[in-house]
Parts: structure tokens; sequence; C-alpha cells
């Protein structure tokens, strides 16, 4: 792939000016694929700023940074100039360590959290994992309490902890967010499945859409809508929801902690994981609507 010189001086401009500059999908707070997400996530455990370059804008610097590295796919890491990798490469370097020695921060805590495994919990993995010869359970906690759990293969840098006879393998920055949390089994109307309790946090209540109506009426609760575009366009959202999508978690997350909040989405499901992840953050009056905006279409 051939690379003119205007696109190369305006990528060398670009890695002059800044330390580090990813190259990705989208923005550092809006990656628009998963790799470019996954990078972000993973620079933003270690550095306050960084510089971004989203490529979907410029299609010259999307083709161009391809062939200057010689690297074929998008997220692209550069540090001082250099080429480090795309997001595995990330990935692995964080795990190891390298990427903290590489920026001069400390080296992570690689201590294995204490951790709790109920039982139903423990049973329900076992089940689960039966036929997964050759991988390992991993739990990666994100900032905001989001919580994904993955079979993958183990890598030597994992931090490994032990609770019920089970193994459970976490990058640093999830380990560090897991210390004390209890991995139980749940069964609700939603459905069943694993769920996460961080110390401290507050059980989510539901409440009926009657309940609700009657809370907005008084005006004493906030109702957010966790649902995507597409979805509300299904089924419009209430007037009075504010959306997640448009106003995102940081902006929500600065309400005061002991706002009443209600979370929506089409069904109960996805919203009881959103409004966990409030409770996990302090927030100390947090509820889930129970069936979704298809339990409002059926009240209206």
């Amino acid at each position: 792939m051939s690379l003119d010189a205007t696109t190369r001086e305006r990528i060398e401009s670009l890695l002059k000016s800044h330390r580090v500059v990813l190259f990705m999908k989208g923005h550092r707070h809006q990656p628009m694929c998963g790799f470019s997400a996954a990078a972000t996530n993973t620079l933003n455990e270690l550095l306050p700023d960084y510089h971004t370059v989203n490529v979907l804008d410029d299609p010259e610097i999307r083709e161009g940074i391809k062939a200057y590295g010689d690297w074929p796919t998008i997220p692209q890491l550069y540090v001082e100039g250099e080429l480090v990798g795309g997001a595995d490469i990330i990935r692995q370097m964080y795990g190891s360590g390298e990427l903290h020695a590489l920026f001069g921060v400390a080296a992570p805590d690689r201590t294995p959290p204490e951790i709790t495994v109920t039982d139903a919990a423990a049973k329900a993995i076992r089940e689960g994992t039966a036929n997964a010869q050759g991988l390992a359970l991993h739990l990666e906690i994100g900032p905001d309490h989001s919580a994904g759990f993955q079979l993958a293969p183990a890598s030597e840098h994992d931090i490994v902890a032990h609770a019920n006879g089970l193994e459970v393998h976490f990058d640093p920055a999830s380990a560090q967010r897991a210390k004390g949390i209890v991995i139980d089994w749940v069964s609700t109307v939603q459905g069943e499945g694993l769920s996460l309790k961080f110390p401290g946090a507050q059980e989510v209540k539901s409440l009926t859409v009657q309940e609700l109506q009657q809370r907005l009426a008084a005006g004493n609760i906030t109702l957010i809508d966790v649902r995507p575009a597409a979805a509300r366009a299904d089924l419009a959202p209430l007037p009075q929801a504010r959306i997640l999508e448009d106003e995102g978690y940081e902006a929500l997350a600065t309400l005061p902690k002991d706002t009443a909040l209600a979370f929506i989405c089409t069904r109960g499901i996805s919203s009881q994981g959103v409004a966990e992840r409030f409770a996990a953050h302090g927030f100390s009056n947090v509820h889930n609507v129970a069936g979704g905006m298809l339990a409002v279409e059926e009240h209206r």
C-alpha cells in the first residue's frame, strides 16, 4: 500500500505533537467499534489524557496509517512516534505490566482479590463450563461497575482468585474492583443468571408500572430510559424519562447519591443491570421497572 507525501506529513505531525496517539474508530469517550472501545478502556485506566484520531472522519488517515506502520487494522497505538500495536497487544501489555512501564506508571497490584462465590453460582458455573476444556473463566469489571464473564484461554499474567473450588481470572483493574464481591446465581421475573454484589451496594428495588406512575406524578423519582435509539423508536419513551444514551453515565453519576432513580428498558432485563451499576456506585435509592415499556403499554 502506497502512502502519499501529504498524508505522511500529516501523520508525522500528529505523532510529533502528542506523546501518545491512538488512531481509532470514534473518539475516546465515544468509540465506534468494539476493538476501539477495548483499547480506550485500557488506556483510560492508566492515562488521564492522550490524543485520539477518529479515522472514520478522515479516509486518507484511515488508509494512510495502515501503510505508515505496515499494520493492517484499526485501532493503532503510537507512543513517542513508535507503533505499539492494536487492541490485543495493548491488552496483553496491560496485563503483563509492560504498558505501565511504558507510560511510567506504577506497576499494577497483582494481589488476588478476596471474593465469594455462592453454592448456587458455583453449581451453575461448573455446569456451564463442563465442556470448556482448556478455557478459564474471566471476569472483567469496568469503571462503571459493568461486569462481563467470558470463557477464554488463561494467560500467565492473569490475576487468579479462588473461591468455592473455582478459579476466576482478572486483569489488574478488574481485580482491584472485585475486592469483596459476591458472585451469586439469581432467579427473577426477568430470568436467571449470575449476579455481582459489590461491598456496600444497596439492593435494587422492583417498581411496578402503577407505582412508577404514582411516583412520577408526585415528582419524587427520576426515570432513566436505558434503551438504544432503535428500541425507543419502536416504543416511545415516557415524556418524563431521561435518556441514558443521550446523557451518558458520567453526567447521570453526578446526581446526589440519595436521588430516587428508576430504570426502564423494553422488558425490564437490561435496566436491572444498569440499576445495579448505579447501586454499586453508591446510589442508595435505586429501582427497576418490572416488565419495562411492554408493561407500560399494557397499562395505557
